[in-house]
């Protein structure tokens, strides 16, 4: 036989003639010189590989350890790299018996990735949250794909719509005059189910971009064209769990590598068994070893050499690709140990880096828990730089629903309450607020597609303490036709730009009008909160730094209220000029102020 030559990515395989060894995949795909962490696991799989023997006569690599998997189809190479390595192609040999097989290796300079790499976003962002199959069809000829088990299906709630990266790419000007600095995208990597694989959650590749919205190279042209604009991409992980169509399903490397079991076991998503001290151990056990659903293995990741394996391949994307941050799905259905450890080995890299967890509870004390941060009572630290504030987003939905005058504890004074217990978190100007994500029921069909409401909650995630998330669509009052409400129902394609109606035009406008001032306020980005009770459905608060102060009016009553100046001379004296941001109009503070029903201003005072 001849030679046979195989490239994946930054790995050359030769595999000669009779007496080779077959190795089909090199993962991590490549590596840097320069990382904090000098140690690197290579995982090999081929035909056979138990009882092989890995050698390299490159100075500056040093072979420490060779392990062989459960399956004899792995092998796990920990290697320690000098940082006087140069940046190069590096030779290794793989020996079994009279059996030889070469593999180049491929390191670069640490930093290549661009200026947003480990960045990280915080409260001076706007996190713009998008589901790239059905945002924006850039190349129709990829939407469907021969290495894809599932094709398009436009018409389908659950089906495959066909937008991709090259669709997002062509809107980072849009995404820009919006006022977004960050783009979070539900995941892009491959997702081979042969139904419902659009959501991208049940992973069957975790170094491969799904074809259907395009290539590895091009996803990391998407990162590069979005830093032009000073925009940095976040990329979705799921080390919770992975699809059954990934490629190593058939054949685990280790026993232990996903949880099993006698049938089928589901999570029985008993989140709070965590920090519950009456919890039975019984319920966390299932909650963090049960399948997420019958398609997504559960993922154990206290196995060593698993747990590496996330955590290189979450550094892999953000040195090669240059993400400024991370958001981690279903963060709680993980060993909270483990999963907290996979936060810290990210972390070594890239301290600035903002990971933010999805932890999903309706009390601000359960999601405290979860706060890096947090000085829990069980001494538990989950290492994450944020969380994601759902208490607040329910707080959202529910206070903008009632209107008029409403009874004791509804309306506006449910959000007022949700901040009231910000005490129990030790830094609630960390938290991602939002009012609705692809889990939730859209803003849009909650407050039954109301502009005046749209605007009131747009005022808040533009003005409130945290970091905004804005789910797309949302700017334009994006709804379904027949009200049908479910997961694949409200995922819907975003229109063009050039396709949106006079009230979505006027509020994707008050949009970017409001985040575009955003960008320059200091008082929005770092200043400290101070609210008022909501008397009569009118809710005003300000955020204060340095010369700045920023007050917040937003009257969700059905009738003109005069503002009571008095009540809020704690927070603005008399006489001060301020401009409203939206009308542009001055307002003296002490002057007659009326605020029309279903309103809400911004003023500014300097």
């Amino acid at each position: 036989m001849g030679k046979k030559i195989t490239l994946l990515l930054s790995v050359i395989i030769l595999t000669a003639g009779l007496n080779a060894m077959e190795i089909s995949r090199v993962e991590p795909p490549s590596w840097w010189v320069g990382m904090n962490n000098p140690t690197l696991q290579i995982m090999l799989y081929g035909k056979d590989l138990t009882g092989g023997t890995v050698t390299t006569s490159e100075k500056g690599i040093k072979i420490q350890s060779v392990k062989y998997g459960d399956s004899p189809n792995y092998l796990f190479i920990e290697l320690k790299i000098s940082p006087k390595l140069k940046p190069g192609r590096y030779n290794f040999t793989v020996t079994k018996g009279n059996l030889k097989t070469e593999f180049f290796y491929t390191f670069e300079k640490k930093g290549a990735g661009g200026k947003m790499t480990g960045k990280g976003f915080g409260p001076h962002d706007l996190v713009y949250l998008l589901m790239p199959d059905r945002f924006a069809n850039g190349d129709k000829s990829n939407d469907s794909h021969p290495d894809a088990a599932e094709k398009a299906s436009y018409d389908k709630p659950y089906g495959r719509h066909g937008g991709d990266i090259q669709g997002i790419i062509n809107s980072l000007d849009y995404l820009n005059k919006l006022g977004v600095t960050a783009i979070w995208s539900t995941p892009l990597l491959f997702d081979n189910e042969p139904r419902a694989s659009y959501h991208g959650y049940a992973c069957s590749d975790y170094y491969k971009i799904d074809p259907r919205f395009g290539t590895n190279d091009l996803f990391r042209e998407y990162v590069g064209e979005a830093a032009k604009r000073n925009i940095g991409i976040i990329m979705d992980m799921v080390p919770n769990h992975s699809g059954i169509s990934h490629w190593w399903y058939n054949d685990l490397p280790f026993n232990d590598w996903i949880h099993k079991f006698p049938k089928y076991t589901q999570s029985n998503f008993a989140m709070s068994s965590h920090a519950d001290i009456h919890a039975s151990q019984a319920d966390n056990i299932r909650c963090t070893t049960g399948w997420f659903d019958t398609s997504m293995p559960d993922m154990n990741l206290k196995n060593p050499y698993l747990h590496r394996y996330f955590v290189q391949n979450a550094i892999w994307w953000t040195e090669w690709s240059g993400l400024a941050g991370i958001r981690v799905d279903t963060y709680p259905y993980s060993d909270k140990f483990a999963v907290a450890e996979w936060v810290a080995g990210i972390l070594l890299e890239y301290p600035a880096m903002n990971i933010v967890g999805e932890c999903w509870f309706s009390t601000p004390a359960e999601v405290a828990y979860w706060e890096g941060s947090a000085k829990n009572r069980d001494g538990y630290s989950s290492k994450l730089t944020s969380v994601m504030d759902f208490p607040l987003q329910e707080a959202i939905g529910g206070a903008l629903l009632k209107d008029g005058q409403p009874g004791w504890g509804e309306g506006m004074f449910r959000i007022y309450r949700s901040l009231s217990l910000d005490f129990v978190y030790t830094n609630p100007y960390s938290l991602l607020i939002f009012a609705d994500n692809h889990d939730t029921n859209r803003i849009t069909e909650t407050l039954k597609g109301d502009l005046s409401k749209m605007k009131m909650m747009l005022t808040l995630l533009a003005t409130m303490r945290g970091t905004p998330q804005l789910y797309y669509g949302t700017e334009i009052m994006l709804k379904t036709k027949d009200g049908k409400l479910g997961h694949g129902e409200e995922r819907l394609d975003m229109p063009a730009e050039s396709e949106f109606n006079s009230d979505q035009r006027a509020l994707a406008d008050f949009t970017s009008k409001l985040f575009s001032w955003r960008k320059g306020s200091k008082a929005v980005h770092e200043g400290k909160l101070m609210h008022f009770w909501p008397n009569d459905n009118l809710y005003v608060y300000f955020r204060n730094y340095s010369n700045e102060i920023v007050m917040v009016i937003i009257n969700n009553n059905t009738k003109t209220l005069n503002l009571d100046w008095d009540i809020y001379n704690e927070a603005v004296k008399s006489g001060r000029a301020g401009k409203d941001i939206i009308s542009g109009n001055t307002v003296i503070s002490g002057n007659t102020f009326e605020v029309a029903p279903q309103s809400a201003h911004v003023i500014s005072f300097k």
